[in-house]
Parts: structure tokens; C-alpha cells; sequence
């Protein structure tokens, strides 16, 4: 070959692996409400169980079948933490947004008449700059991918911030797009011949789903009428030639528990109870959603080009199907309440089909999806997963410290707790007790190991209090002393003070 032709073929050759290299790739998160870890076919346990067999999850086996299924995935016991922590990469214990939110300048939770409340961020995430009282103002993920030219879709559940703050708005947080989002943590129907509302069982206006109006009065389910609306955005975004973001936040599976009447009839040969046929209907339909989108990625050539992240927000909560082998449900301390399912399918990258036990948090979410596009991250809780999704890499020898912390008396107790490694330490604030597990040998946390690990227990209460100190974590206070609640190197038995 001629020097000249030679030197000409390199450049397109080159050229061509920067252009592919420089892509930006599409990126959907398909974020499910109050998913337990075993709510699913898909197992994410070491062995199939009976909840794997009793639900009907097809589209999530073909997106685990082509992805990387992570094992020891955690988000928030609760939704708006998550969802914050998701947007902003702060870890619960930083932004205090620690329970959920929805009236401006009030808390759901019921503190106990000897404490005072921790001073919370009630009123949830706002915009950078924003002086909204008790919120948390961050530059958010969908910001910075909107000023690195992706068009921000929202799609379904917000509860970002509470009603009547800006937070409550998708669009005022990076989105370009919003699809029925708002200040709600749940919908007020997920029948369309209901409205979306919850007037019909005297809920008030504040559960209606916004902007969906044409779909009032039809026999249509709330998933599927966002899912047509993703779709139709989907679409279009493609053809004016946009990379895109799209945040699909379902409100399934969250209460109300109301079937899909689509897929009922699958249940009627079985032995449940009505609530578990309902709840099992409101999964195959979200799983729906994902397949209908997974087909539409493939149907416009931009499979390839598209990376699909799928996770829960939390545990299941008390009244579904539990979480077993885990203990505990959603907003407990237990894993039940913050171990969720987490698959990642980036095309040509992430190997097909494998399980990865790297411990990980949704403080994570934020830096992975910045990298993966190129963007520079602002300072944050998470690390990135690229060298994991890459490589498939093993849990490192030397493990990370994963942090919650809920100081709320919402429903179930407060408390603070840190994984590493295999040890899980659970602080309980009420009553200033501990509990020391061995996740390995012990994933259903029935066997407190305080007693007989007072070396490992002090090390463990140490690193917890720093997490928690270094991020400025609030406590409520006891009114006895007027002094917060106790960090949890303070409470040690005296066997682990040595």
C-alpha cells in the first residue's frame, strides 16, 4: 500500500474511533417505588426463593440476561432520601433529607413526647442558590447532563421537594421535560376512569397525578399511560438527534394497592390472598413498562448507543410480600429496608449475564452517570462503578464504608448504621442500643454479634461516629437532658472501651 493511501486510511480509521468514543451515550434509569429485593423472577440472592417463583418479571430477566446484576445494592430505607441522594450524590446523613416529604414546613413523623425532633430538611431538595428554609439547595445530576447537551426527561414520580416549593417542580431541577412528576410520594389512583385521583376514597386533591388529563375517564393504567408518554418523548428526542436522560420514576409498585386489570387474570388460579394478587399485577406491570421501552430503544437503532440502569428506591414496605431471606421492610435498619435490586446494561461494556457482590449505595448513581457521559462530577458521597462495569471486578480487599442514617420517628425507630465488609452495625437512637451482624453467614441479621465482638464492635462504632460526625448528622434530642441523642461510640458497653 502506497505511503499516501496508507496514511489516509489511518486517519478514518482513527477518526472513527473518536467519534465513537466521544458519543455521548443515552442513558435510562428506571428507578421502581418500594421494590423489595426479592420482588421479582429475577433472583439477587444466592438462591432462586419462592417470591423469584411467584412473580412474573420477564423483561427484567432479558435486561439481566444482557447486564450486570449487583447482589449487595442499596439505597435509602425511605423515598425522598433516595431520591435525593440519587440527584445530588450527598449521602442521606449530609443532606438531611432524611424522611419523606410533601406539605411545605411539615414532617410526617410522630416523635416520641421525650424527645425533640432532629431539624430535618422538611422541605427537601431545592435549586442551587435557592433559600427555601429547612431544604437542601445542590447543582443535580439532570442539571449538569442538560448543560452538557442531553435533554433532561422526568418521567412519573418527583418528591423531590415539598408542595409549594420550587423543588416540587421537576423542570426547576435540571429537567427539560416533565411527564406527571410533582411533590407526591404516591399517586392517588392508578386507574384512569378514576382520574388518577384519590377524591374517590376522600384523599383530596393533593394525591392528583398532574398533566395526564387526557387519559381521565379511560380504562388505562397509570403505568401504562406514562409509559406511552415516555415513549411518544422518546421518539422524538431521537429524531431531532439528542442524546438523552431519561429519569423513568415509576410510582409503582407504591400504595395504593390496585391491580392492573390486565394482568389479574394471571393470579386467579392461585392461592393468595387478594393483596398479594394485586401487588403481584402492579409488578408484571411495571416489568411492562421496561420491555414496552427496551422494544422502543431497539425498534429506533439506538440499543447500542443506550444504557439502561435499573433499581428500587427501597425495601418492600410491611403489608407486601417481605423481603425474605431479609429481615426488616421498608424504613427499617434491617437489610429488608435498604438492600434493593440493581441491574446495569451498558452495551459492549458491561460483561452479560454475570452477579457482582460489590457492596454499593445510590450516593453512587450521580458520579457513575457523569462519568459514563463524560461530565465532571462536583464534589460527593458516591463512587463511580466504571472500573466495576468494565471489568467486572471482585469486592476490593479493602472495603468501603456504606453510611445511613434515619433520625426520624416515622412508623418504625431511628437509627444510624455502616457496612464494611461483611459487618453491618445498626445504631438504634431510641434507646441507644447496638447490634453487630456477619452478613456472610448471617443475611437474615438474626444473630447480634455485640457481645462476643467488643474489639469489632468498638471499631465499628468508631468509624460510624466519624461518618456521621464528618457529614454533620442531626439527632433528636432528649428533653430529660437537653443534649441530642448520643453518637454511638458513646454508648459502647464497657467490655469494648478497652
Amino acid at each position: 500500500m502506497k505511503p499516501v493511501l496508507l496514511l489516509a486510511t489511518l486517519l478514518i480509521a482513527l477518526s472513527g474511533s473518536t467519534l465513537a468514543v466521544n458519543k455521548k451515550p443515552n442513558i435510562v434509569f428506571f428507578f421502581v417505588d418500594d421494590m423489595g429485593w426479592q420482588d421479582t423472577s429475577v433472583p439477587f440472592h444466592t438462591e432462586r426463593t419462592q417470591l423469584n417463583r411467584d412473580y412474573r418479571t420477564p423483561n427484567m430477566e432479558k435486561l439481566a440476561a444482557k447486564g450486570l446484576r449487583f447482589t449487595n445494592a442499596y439505597a435509602c430505607s425511605i423515598c425522598s432520601p433516595s431520591r435525593i441522594s440519587l440527584m445530588t450524590g450527598q449521602n442521606a446523613a449530609r443532606h438531611k433529607v432524611t424522611c419523606w416529604t410533601l406539605r411545605k414546613d411539615t414532617s410526617p413523623s410522630r416523635t416520641p413526647k421525650q424527645f425533640t425532633a432532629a431539624n430535618w430538611n422538611l422541605n427537601g431538595l431545592q435549586p442551587k442558590n435557592d433559600s427555601t428554609p429547612r431544604s437542601f439547595a445542590a447543582t443535580t445530576l439532570p442539571e449538569i447532563l442538560h448543560n452538557g447537551g442531553y435533554h433532561t426527561i422526568h418521567a412519573g414520580k418527583g418528591h423531590f421537594g415539598a408542595q409549594g416549593t420550587p423543588g416540587a417542580d421537576p423542570l426547576n431541577l435540571g429537567f427539560n421535560v416533565n411527564i406527571a412528576g410533582s411533590y407526591m410520594g404516591g399517586p392517588g389512583s392508578y386507574h384512569g376512569d378514576r382520574n388518577f385521583s384519590a377524591t374517590w376514597r376522600g384523599g383530596g386533591k393533593i394525591w392528583n397525578i398532574p398533566g395526564l388529563k387526557k387519559y381521565h375517564g379511560q380504562k388505562i393504567n397509570l403505568t401504562e399511560a406514562i409509559t406511552r408518554e415516555v415513549i411518544s418523548e422518546v421518539e422524538k428526542t431521537v429524531e431531532a438527534k439528542k442524546p438523552f436522560y431519561l429519569y423513568m420514576s415509576h410510582y409503582a409498585v407504591h400504595a395504593p394497592f390496585e391491580p392492573d386489570r390486565r394482568f389479574l387474570p394471571n393470579y386467579s388460579n392461585t392461592k393468595w390472598n387478594a393483596h398479594k394478587k394485586k401487588y403481584a399485577s402492579m409488578l408484571e406491570s411495571m416489568d411492562k413498562s421496561l420491555g414496552d421501552l427496551m422494544e422502543t430503544i431497539d425498534r429506533l437503532g439506538i440499543a447500542e448507543d443506550t444504557i439502561i440502569i435499573f433499581m428500587s428506591d427501597n425495601g418492600s414496605p410491611g403489608k407486601n410480600p417481605r423481603n425474605l431471606p431479609l429481615r426488616g421492610q421498608k424504613i427499617s435498619g434491617y437489610e429488608g429496608g435498604n438492600r434493593v435490586p440493581l441491574i446495569v446494561h451498558w452495551p459492549k461494556v458491561t460483561a452479560t449475564g454475570k452477579r457482582n457482590a460489590t457492596p454499593v449505595i445510590i450516593d453512587d448513581i450521580f458520579p457513575t452517570i457523569l462519568e459514563m457521559t463524560g461530565q465532571d462530577a462536583p464534589k460527593n458521597d458516591g463512587q463511580s462503578w466504571l472500573p466495576i462495569l468494565q471489568n467486572n471486578t471482585a469486592p476490593p480487599k479493602k472495603p468501603r464504608e456504606l453510611l445511613w442514617h434515619y433520625p426520624n420517628f416515622y412508623h418504625l425507630p431511628p437509627y444510624s448504621s455502616l457496612r464494611l465488609g461483611d459487618w453491618k452495625l445498626i445504631y438504634w437512637h431510641k434507646n441507644q442500643s447496638l447490634e453487630l451482624f456477619n452478613l456472610a453467614n448471617d443475611i437474615g441479621e438474626s444473630i447480634n454479634l455485640a457481645d462476643k465482638n467488643p474489639h469489632r464492635l468498638k471499631d465499628m462504632a468508631m468509624r460510624l461516629t466519624r461518618q456521621l460526625k464528618e457529614k454533620g448528622a442531626q439527632f433528636a434530642t432528649i428533653k430529660e437532658t437537653g443534649k441530642p441523642i448520643p453518637f454511638p461510640d458513646e454508648v459502647l458497653p464497657p467490655n469494648s472501651r478497652k
